[in-house]
C-alpha cells in the first residue's frame, strides 16, 4: 500500500481513508469525474428525446423507445470489450488505465459540445458518440474501482466504499442538475465544462503514486485468464447471486431513461426540471452514503440489502402513479436512498470476498451487470413505453425489481445469511 504512513514507521495509522494522500486524489478524481459524465447523459438523454420528438415529428411512444436505442448503443460495447477492460486493470498499470479512459471522454464531450453549437445533431450522431462514451466507461470502472483496494488497508476497505459513494452520489445531484442548468444557459456549455472536469480527474489519477501490480500470472494467455474470471464468478454462488440481483432489479425498475418523457411531456417542467430530477436518486443516495461513512453496517447486512432492493422497486412504482413534481422529487429521493444501502453491501461484500489478482476481471463482470441493468434497462423502459406508456412502463417495471427480491431472497439463501462482511476469502 502507497501511503504516508507507509514512509514513516514512527507516525500512527491513518484512522480513515481521508488521511491517506492517494485516496484524496482518487477521491477528488472520482467526484469530478461523475459531475462530467453524468452532466453529459442528461442533457444527451434530453436532446434524444426532444429532437425525436421536434426534428424528427416522432410521436411519444416512439420518441420514449428512442431512449431506448440510446442505452443499447451504450451497452454494445460494454458487452463486447468487458472481458478485454478487466483484464487491462489486473495486467497494467490502473492509474494510466483509467486516465486514458478520461481522455476518451473528453473526446466525446467536445464531440458533443461542437456538434451542439455548430446545430447539426442528428440521432444517428448522437448514438454514435453514446456508443464511444460506453468504451471508455468499460475501460474506466474497473481500473478505477480496483485501485481503492490497493490504496487503503483492507480493514478500512467498507468505509472507503462508503466515502467512494459520497463522491459518487453527491457528484450525481451536481452533474444533472448542473447539466440541465447550464443547458439552459447555453446548450453547449454543459459538455465544455465536462472536458475541463475530465482533464482535471485524468491529471489527478496519474498523480497517485505507482502501486504494486497485482499477482497476476503473466505466463497464462490472456483469454485464459478472461475465462479464469468469468468462472470465479460463476461458481462463487455468493458473488453471482450480489451481482445478478442488482442486475435483474435494476434492469426492470430502472425509471431513470424515462425522466426525459415525465420531464417534457407529462410534469412539463422542462430541462431544468429534468436535471432535478435526475439529481434526487443521487441526493437520497448521497446521505445515506455520508450517514455509512460515519456509521458503516455492520450486522444482517444481506437483510438489509434484499430489504433495500425492494424498497427501491416499491418506490419506482409509486412514481409512475405521481403527477406532482414535489412528491415524484420525493419518490425519486426514496429509491435513490434504497439504492444506496443495497450498492454499499453488495460492493462491500465483493471486494472483500475477491483476490486482488481477481478484482479488476471480477469489477468488470460486476460493472457489466450495473451496465446491463442501465443500459438495457433503458432499452426495456423504451419498449415498454413503447406498448405500455411511459406511466404503465415505470409500474411494470418497479413491480418486477420488488418480484425479482423476492425470488433471488429463495434462490440465493447465500445472501440473506451474510451476517457481516467478514470475507470467505483473506489475502
Amino acid at each position: 500500500m502507497q501511503d504516508e504512513a507507509s514512509g514513516d514507521a514512527t507516525a500512527p495509522a491513518p484512522r480513515h481513508p481521508y488521511q491517506i494522500r492517494d485516496y484524496r486524489l482518487f477521491w477528488i478524481c472520482r467526484f469530478s469525474g461523475v459531475i462530467a459524465t453524468l452532466s453529459m447523459v442528461v442533457v444527451l438523454g434530453w436532446q434524444v428525446y426532444d429532437i425525436a420528438r421536434s426534428d424528427y415529428g416522432m410521436s411519444r411512444s416512439v420518441a420514449a423507445f428512442q431512449l431506448g436505442i440510446l442505452g443499447l448503443v451504450q451497452f454494445v460495447p460494454l458487452f463486447v470489450l468487458t472481458p478485454v477492460a478487466g483484464l487491462a486493470a489486473d495486467r497494467f498499470d490502473r492509474r494510466r488505465v483509467a486516465a486514458l479512459s478520461m481522455g476518451i471522454d473528453m473526446l466525446v464531450a467536445a464531440g458533443l459540445g461542437l456538434a451542439t453549437w455548430l446545430e447539426v445533431l442528428s440521432l444517428p450522431l448522437l448514438f454514435a458518440l453514446a456508443a464511444l462514451h460506453g468504451v471508455a466507461r468499460i475501460f474506466l470502472g474497473p481500473a478505477l474501482n480496483s485501485l481503492a483496494p490497493n490504496i487503503v488497508p483492507a480493514a478500512m476497505i467498507p468505509r472507503a466504499i462508503a466515502m467512494n459513494s459520497i463522491a459518487w452520489q453527491f457528484a450525481s445531484v451536481l452533474g444533472p442538475a448542473a447539466g440541465g442548468l447550464l443547458y439552459a444557459i447555453f446548450p453547449s456549455l454543459p459538455y465544455i465544462v465536462s472536458v475541463g472536469l475530465l482533464a482535471l480527474g485524468a491529471a489527478l489519477v496519474l498523480m497517485i503514486k505507482p502501486l504494486r501490480k497485482p499477482d497476476v500470472d503473466r505466463t497464462v494467455h490472456p483469454w485464459r485468464q478472461v475465462r479464469d474470471g468469468l468462472r470465479f464468478v460463476w461458481h462463487d454462488r455468493f458473488l453471482l447471486g450480489a451481482i445478478s440481483l442488482d442486475l435483474f432489479a435494476v434492469l426492470l425498475g430502472g425509471v431513470t431513461a424515462l425522466l426525459p418523457v415525465f420531464a417534457r411531456d407529462i410534469l412539463r417542467v422542462g430541462p431544468e426540471g429534468l436535471g432535478w430530477m435526475r439529481a434526487a436518486p443521487a441526493l437520497g443516495a448521497g446521505v445515506v452514503a455520508l450517514w455509512l461513512s460515519v456509521r458503516p453496517m455492520e450486522r444482517n447486512v444481506g437483510v438489509k440489502m434484499l430489504w433495500a432492493v425492494g424498497a427501491y422497486g416499491l418506490a419506482t412504482a409509486i412514481f409512475g402513479f405521481s403527477r406532482s413534481l414535489a412528491f415524484s422529487l420525493v419518490l425519486l429521493v426514496a429509491l435513490g436512498a434504497a439504492d444506496m444501502i443495497s450498492v454499499f453491501v453488495r460492493n462491500s461484500l465483493v471486494q472483500l470476498n475477491t483476490p486482488d489478482a481477481m478484482r479488476g476481471r471480477v469489477s468488470s463482470i460486476s460493472g457489466l451487470a450495473i451496465s446491463a441493468s442501465n443500459e438495457l434497462g433503458e432499452l426495456q423502459s423504451g419498449v415498454a413505453a413503447a406498448f405500455l406508456g411511459a406511466t404503465g412502463a415505470v409500474i411494470f417495471g418497479g413491480a418486477g425489481a420488488v418480484l425479482v427480491t423476492l425470488i433471488w431472497a429463495m434462490a440465493f439463501p447465500e445472501l440473506k445469511n451474510a451476517r457481516t462482511f467478514a470475507p470467505a476469502y483473506r489475502e
